[in-house]
């Protein structure tokens, strides 16, 4: 067989060997496991050989790619009613077959400023993003990506000239447990930067999940990696709360919310917001001039308060420049959690 094929256009690398693990969930049998910081260690009982005849697929290849593989339930999504939409009956948000055109149309008459694509991942239809942002592009609509992160160079260099503002979801920074989410951290990590090199105006969102990913450590090296990257990238740590089929760990509270907002801004980052727990976390839900601590944005949850950034986007008090993308005139009343900086009228149109 040769190194090098290609599967459904993709060029992948193969071998000759195909190896099945099998795991008893419940079994009467003692098996050794050897369980290191990162991973768990399974010996293998024997090896077996077996003709087969048919496509054999990669889902994980030594170049980055994205699948989307099927009959995979994510039950603990607090998305739930759009992600779970084609296999359960009580998710309200059944799909809508309808044109990049009409997706503008919507935006243009709901008076919203910006076209986001978001679930499940959407650089897995990159292609069908980049058509209705053209669309939306057209009418001068800002576009952007909510992301898991888990990019490609390629994608990023083909949406890049129709989208300007992008958020990552940056889960944990512990790689075995994002192996449980169906991931591996590095890419992560080099999506973070290579979205950041080509100019998209950046946030990450931090979801804070008591036991998964909230101790103090792991929250500081969130933050100092993301400084390292640029301390003007704005961090967004939001509560967990339990939904559908996930009902532990307990909900995220607010002091865990302030606490984790309190290491962002000793790590150095300049904008840290402690999000959907409104009225909660004191002053994390505003933006402060990095340079003078003068009050930029007021917020309540999805609502500016007030405004109070000049026409240019620079600090009143003392003139220095605010890193965003700021509206003309700012007129606006709600505003995106997760893209804090980049809303300028009610709100974004999910694709």
């Amino acid at each position: 067989m040769p190194e090098v094929g290609v599967i459904e256009g993709r060029r992948v690398k193969r071998a000759p060997f195909q190896h099945s693990v099998v795991w008893y969930e419940v079994t009467t049998i003692k098996r050794r496991i050897r369980e290191t910081e990162k991973y768990y260690l399974i010996p293998l009982r024997s090896i077996e050989h077996s003709d087969f005849e048919g496509e054999v697929y990669n889902l994980e290849v030594e170049d980055d790619h994205n699948y989307l593989a099927n009959f995979v339930l994510v039950s603990n999504c607090q998305n739930w009613l759009t992600s779970q939409t084609l296999r359960d009956l009580n998710a309200g948000a059944p799909p809508t077959v309808i044109s990049g055109q009409q997706l503008a149309d919507v935006a243009l008459r709901s008076g919203a400023s910006t076209v986001v694509s978001s679930y499940n991942e959407p650089l897995i239809t990159a292609e069908w993003a980049v058509e209705v942002f053209k669309q939306a592009r057209s009418h001068g609509l800002l576009c952007g990506f909510v992301s898991n992160g888990n990019a490609t160079a390629e994608t990023l260099d083909f949406i890049r000239p129709w989208a300007q503002c992008y958020k990552i979801d940056l889960k944990t920074m512990n790689d075995r447990n994002y192996r449980q989410l169906g991931a591996v951290l590095p890419h992560i990590l080099d999506g973070i930067r290579m979205v950041h090199e080509r100019g998209f105006w950046l946030e990450i969102v931090t979801l804070v999940i008591p036991g998964f990913n909230d101790s103090r450590a792991e929250l500081r090296q969130a933050a100092e990696f993301i400084a390292s990257v640029s301390p003007d990238i704005p961090w967004h740590v939001t509560a967990f709360h339990q939904d559908y089929k996930m009902t532990d760990p307990r909900d995220t509270t607010a002091r865990d919310l302030v606490q984790a907002a309190e290491i962002g801004k000793e790590a150095g980052l300049y904008f840290v917001y402690a999000g959907n727990l409104p009225g909660r976390v004191g002053p994390w839900e505003n933006t402060y001039c990095p340079a003078c601590n003068y009050l930029l944005i007021e917020r309540y949850g999805y609502w500016l308060r007030g405004y109070h950034l000049t026409a240019q986007g620079a600090c009143p008090a003392c003139g220095a420049n605010i890193p965003g993308l700021w509206p003309q005139s700012p007129s606006a009343v709600q505003v995106s959690e997760s893209a804090s900086l980049f809303s300028r009228r009610p709100r974004p149109i999910s694709v």
